[in-house]
């Protein structure tokens, strides 16, 4: 008994020690304190303090933390708190949810910005050759970075025996030596991604060269090889060839010719140096889907649609759709399908449940050879019109087989159809040179055996006004450059507020930053002999744009009649005609030169689309309402 009362005072210090020791920890010597209910041996005593008067205090034992925890004073807010985080944390996902069940889909990389086409062989030389090359295409990437270009299209540098390096390739995975190697190659690929651009090359499936390795093996009929190109029996006696039949290449020509080693006739739809591939070998069709893996991003450059064309394009799109798993690398697929009907080219966007190509590149403007309000109105329909509904427009004025805008339609025009590919609903493409309002060159003296026709728009780009305009500083180039690179060139354009250059980089500008241009409704006002008048507009933004376009002689229009309740003053936005820029016009008369536009901003809430008489004159690439409370976009419009 006399132990139990010596550990009975002993356990009353202990919690008198507890009770005073301002935060100290206790000696780990003391044994702890048994609180068991059911225990016997423990009784307080009138000393002893009573827990529920005990304030809690730093270094408190567990035994006396779980007495205040178990209160509801303290265990109210913790549950309060943790349904609070479990509401908030439901309400997010909820929320995240919500958003991206109503949000369109993001425009890709090929939808957000301009392509801008390079001829590679004219563009810049790094090694004083007189060809242009890769490298010197990397040399002027931050020259391309100040057009808001978003995406480079380098046309064909594959190994080629054809003296303008363009469409008998030798060797799909070799790159021809006047270009570089590859390694040049990868070096211009890492330096355009570093930029924050993307890349697409040309890959031509249709033919080969007839020095190429398939079609020596298939002449001599070796193995597979042997049905790699279309051969048929023909006769052949004295020289002359009967063909198999009256089939004519697009140069006039028969597109058959007779070839002494195997002795029949093979197809060639272009130069007989350029026979056909037969993909209805499935052989041919592995080794093309084998190449297109070689490379990043390609697009695909068909010529006549023969059938089984699209179940070959869908292969391969489907053979890219393997390489575009991964977020931020989808392949782009394009197709040329030129001198088709509208809607034969409308198939190469595919089904609605089967895709073919992002789109088909629209070349329907370089095909006018005359500007009006009507012509030009007429192709914009035509694409739209016809487009399957969700797909992404796109378009164009010039290319390397097309003569030069400014040789075609006139150096008055290279403003407004700049304003006018900007300012349409879709991806502007521009040619090297566009920007600046390059021409064609002159017919005379040009040393390559080729259709001269197809040089004419590839002469060297204009960089400056030294010897070979800026492109090259070697004795020689491998086409003469245009007479008046001494005015149209970059160097002197960068500099003059009122040059070519300075309204393209001003445009391209407002395409990047404006909802209105990059996801907005086109509705037409008014299309004439001279002019065409419309509108760019957004669900949820209460500005449109009006655009005004003058493609014949010189007009005095009223905006008044065309839209109700348009004040009598607007301010210019953009205009062809820098000095009026930022100026106001008075909407009862506006008057405007031949290949004079302007871009006029207005307050509207009452949108064209959904006014009944504009309805069947509105178009829209991919519908989307912007919400400026949460400052999203959403598809419920």
């Amino acid at each position: 008994m006399a132990e139990e009362g010596s550990k009975r005072d002993s356990i009353k210090m202990n919690m008198k020690g507890c009770q005073t020791n301002n935060g100290f920890v206790q000696n780990e010597d003391i044994p702890e304190l048994d609180l068991d209910p059911g225990s016997s041996e423990h009784i307080l005593g009138p000393e002893e303090p009573n827990a529920k008067n005990i304030q809690p205090y730093a270094g408190m034992p567990k035994e006396v933390l779980f007495q205040f925890s178990g209160q509801a004073r303290y265990r109210v807010p913790r549950e309060i708190l943790f349904w609070l985080v479990v509401v908030s944390v439901l309400v997010l996902i909820g929320a995240t949810i919500a958003i991206i069940a109503i949000s369109p889909k993001c425009l890709d990389w090929w939808q957000a910005g301009p392509m801008y086409q390079i001829y590679p062989r004219s563009f810049k030389d790094s090694d004083k050759d007189g060809n242009g090359d890769l490298k010197g295409i990397q040399d002027k990437l931050d020259y391309i970075t100040t057009l808001n270009i978003k995406t480079i299209w380098i046309t064909s540098f594959y190994k080629s025996s054809l003296r303008d390096f363009r469409y008998g390739v030798e060797d799909f995975r070799e790159i021809d030596p006047i270009f570089g190697t590859m390694e040049d190659f990868e070096n211009l690929l890492a330096a355009i991604h570093d930029k924050g651009l993307k890349l697409i090359i040309d890959f031509i499936p249709n033919h080969t060269s007839d020095k190429h390795a398939w079609f020596q093996l298939s002449r001599t009929r070796t193995g597979k090889y042997t049905d790699y190109y279309i051969w048929h029996d023909c006769a052949h006696e004295n020289g002359i060839t009967t063909p198999p039949n009256n089939w004519l290449s697009v140069y006039g020509n028969s597109s058959w010719h007779f070839d002494e080693v195997r002795n029949q006739c093979y197809f060639h739809q272009f130069l007989k140096e350029q026979p056909d591939l037969n993909f209805r070998n499935p052989d041919v069709q592995e080794e093309i889907k084998d190449t297109v893996t070689r490379y990043s991003e390609l697009y695909h450059d068909f010529t006549t649609t023969q059938e089984g064309m699209h179940d070959l394009v869908r292969s391969f799109r489907q053979t890219m759709d393997k390489y575009s798993r991964e977020p931020g690398r989808y392949r782009f697929l394009g197709t040329e399908a030129y001198a088709e009907s509208i809607d034969r080219t409308m198939r190469y966007y595919g089904l609605s449940f089967i895709q073919e190509a992002d789109f088909p590149f629209n070349n329907y403007f370089t095909t006018l050879d005359t500007l009006s309000g009507n012509t030009v109105y007429e192709v914009i329909t035509a694409w739209m019109e016809n487009m399957p509904e969700g797909k992404w427009p796109n378009w164009m004025t010039g290319g390397p087989d097309i003569t030069r805008l400014t040789s075609r339609l006139g150096n008055q025009y290279v403003n407004i159809m700049n304003m006018l590919l900007f300012t349409l609903p879709g991806t502007p493409i521009t040619y090297y040179g566009e920007e600046i309002g390059m021409g064609n060159i002159l017919a005379t003296n040009l040393n390559e055996s080729y259709d001269v026709n197809t040089l004419l728009s590839k002469s060297p780009m204009q960089w400056d006004n030294s010897s070979n305009a800026g492109f090259s500083e070697g004795n020689h180039t491998w086409l003469p450059t245009s007479s008046d690179y001494h005015t149209v060139n970059v160097d002197v354009q960068k500099t003059q507020p009122t040059s070519a250059l300075k309204l393209y980089q001003a445009l391209s500008l407002l395409h990047a930053n404006e909802l209105l241009l990059s996801r907005g409704w086109f509705c037409l006002l008014r299309n004439d002999s001279r002019v065409l008048v419309y509108t760019r507009e957004l669900d949820g933004i209460d500005r449109v744009f009006i655009v005004v376009l003058n493609f014949g002689e010189s007009t005095l229009l009223n905006l008044q009649e065309m839209i109700s309740g348009l004040p009598v003053r607007l301010s210019i936005k953009l205009s062809t005609n820098s000095a009026s820029t930022g100026s106001q016009v008075d909407t009862r008369g506006i008057f405007l030169e031949r290949g004079e536009g302007v871009l006029l901003e207005h307050k509207m809430k009452n949108l064209l689309h959904r006014q009944t008489a504009f309805r069947d004159r509105c178009f829209i690439s991919s519908r989307a309402c912007y919400s400026s409370a949460l400052d999203i976009l959403y598809s419920s419009c």
